[in-house]
C-alpha cells in the first residue's frame, strides 16, 4: 500500500463537553460475549485495547434498555440492573485509564431476529411486524411506547452517572426505532405512524428529548441511522434530500448532536442523480441538510463490505486514500471503523504512524472471540 498523508484523520474535535484527539471512531459491533447480560473483565480488556491503540472515540456494542424483550440473543449485554451496570463501570474505567473516550450504544432490537432464540416475553414493534407482511410479536401500545422512551432516558442517565463521555441511540438497521421510521413495518394510524418520515420520526424524537432532559445540555447525544434494513438491503427510507430532511431534522431539533449514518461502503454517493458518482455520501448529505456533526462508516480500510463477514468471508486491507480525500473536504466530521479494528486493535496507531504494510485486514474468525 502506498504512503498516504492521513493528517486529516488526526485533527482534534470538540463536541460539547467531549474532546476527541482524532476523528476515528470504533463502530458499535454486536459481540454476544456478556454472560447473562453482564459485561465482564474480558469485555473491559477488549475495549481497553482499542483505547490503547489510539481510537479517538469508542462506541460500545449494542447494549439493551430495560424492556422485557429488548434483546434478541441471551449474551447481548444489558444496560440496566446492578450487575450489568457494575460491569459497564469496569469497562469505562478501563477505557479512561488508557486515555480513551467512550459511549454505550443504547439498543432495543424490536422484532428483528438474530438467531432462533426467543425471549421470555413477546417481542414488541410498531405494528407487530418484522418486515412488510411478516408478522412477529405484538404491536406496541401508547403505554408501552411511553415506557420504552423512559427506559432509554434512564439508560442514558446511568451512562452519564457511570462516567461515559457520550451516548449513542441505535436507530438503524431495522431494529425497533428504525421499525418506526420504515413504512413497511410502521402501519400505525395514531400519532406514531403516518405517511411521512416526519410523522414516523416522532417516537425517535421523543426518545431523544427524554434523553436530553435526563443528561442535561452539555452531554453529547449520537443517533445511528441507516437507509438500508437488514430485512431488505434495497430499502431507502429517504429517496430525496427533502425526505431525508423530514426524517433527520426532527431528531436534531429534539437534541441529537451527531448523526451516525450507516452505509455498507462509505464512498458510495447517496444521491448520485444530483451530484454525480463522486457526490456526497449519506453522512455528507445529513450534514448538509441538518447542520449536525456527522459520522460516516462502511468498509473503511477493507476491500469487502460487512456482508462478507456474515458469510464467513474475510477482507484484505485497502488504502484509506478515498477516506482522506473526503475528510479533507469536510464532507463529514468523523469516520467509524468496524471490522478492521476487530482483527487489529492497533489499526489506528498504525495508520497514524504510516505503518500501512502491517495492517492485517479482517479474518472472519475474529467474530468468534474477544481479542
Amino acid at each position: 500500500m502506498s504512503s498516504v498523508d492521513t493528517s486529516a484523520l488526526f485533527q482534534p474535535l470538540t463536541l460539547k463537553n467531549l474532546q476527541l484527539k482524532n476523528r476515528l471512531v470504533m463502530a458499535p459491533m454486536t459481540r454476544t460475549f456478556s454472560p447473562n447480560g453482564v459485561p465482564v473483565e474480558a469485555n473491559a480488556a477488549y475495549y481497553r485495547r482499542r483505547a490503547e491503540g489510539q481510537v479517538g472515540l469508542i462506541l460500545s456494542e449494542g447494549t439493551v434498555v430495560n424492556r422485557p424483550a429488548s434483546r434478541n440473543d441471551p449474551n447481548i449485554p444489558f444496560f440496566h440492573g446492578e450487575a450489568a451496570l457494575a460491569g459497564w463501570k469496569g469497562v469505562i474505567d478501563a477505557v479512561h485509564a488508557a486515555g480513551g473516550r467512550m459511549g454505550p450504544q443504547l439498543w432495543h432490537t424490536g422484532s428483528a431476529r438474530y438467531t432462533e432464540w426467543e425471549p421470555d416475553s413477546p417481542v414488541e414493534s410498531p405494528s407487530g411486524l418484522d418486515a412488510p407482511d411478516k408478522p412477529r410479536g405484538e404491536a406496541m401500545t401508547e403505554e408501552t411506547i411511553a415506557d420504552t422512551v423512559a427506559a432509554f432516558a434512564a439508560a442514558a442517565a446511568d451512562a452519564k452517572r457511570l462516567g461515559f463521555d457520550t451516548v449513542e441511540v441505535h436507530g438503524a438497521h431495522g431494529y425497533l426505532i428504525d421499525q418506526f421510521f420504515w413504512s413497511g413495518t410502521n402501519r400505525r394510524t395514531d400519532r406514531y405512524g403516518g405517511a411521512t418520515l416526519k410523522e414516523r420520526s416522532r417516537f425517535a424524537s421523543e426518545i431523544v428529548a427524554a434523553i436530553r432532559k435526563a443528561v442535561g445540555p452539555d452531554f453529547p447525544i449520537i443517533m445511528r441511522v441507516s437507509q438500508w434494513k437488514q430485512q431488505d438491503l434495497t430499502v431507502r427510507l429517504a429517496p430525496t434530500p427533502k425526505e431525508m430532511t423530514d426524517w433527520l431534522l426532527p431528531l436534531v431539533e429534539a437534541g441529537v448532536d451527531v448523526l451516525h449514518c450507516s452505509q455498507r461502503r462509505f464512498w458510495e454517493p447517496e444521491f448520485p442523480e444530483l451530484d454525480g458518482e463522486n457526490g456526497l455520501n449519506c453522512a455528507g448529505w445529513a450534514k448538509k441538510l441538518t447542520g449536525a456533526t456527522t459520522i460516516s462508516v462502511g468498509s473503511v480500510g477493507l476491500d469487502g463490505d460487512v456482508l462478507n463477514a456474515f458469510a464467513g468471508k474475510g477482507s484484505k486491507a485497502a488504502s484509506v486514500q478515498r477516506l482522506v480525500e473526503r475528510m479533507e473536504r469536510n464532507e463529514f466530521d468523523l469516520i467509524a471503523v468496524g471490522r478492521a479494528l476487530l482483527g487489529d486493535s492497533h489499526w489506528v496507531s498504525k495508520i497514524q504512524s504510516g505503518d500501512h504494510k502491517n495492517l492485517q485486514g479482517f479474518d472472519a474468525a475474529a467474530l468468534g472471540a474477544l481479542v
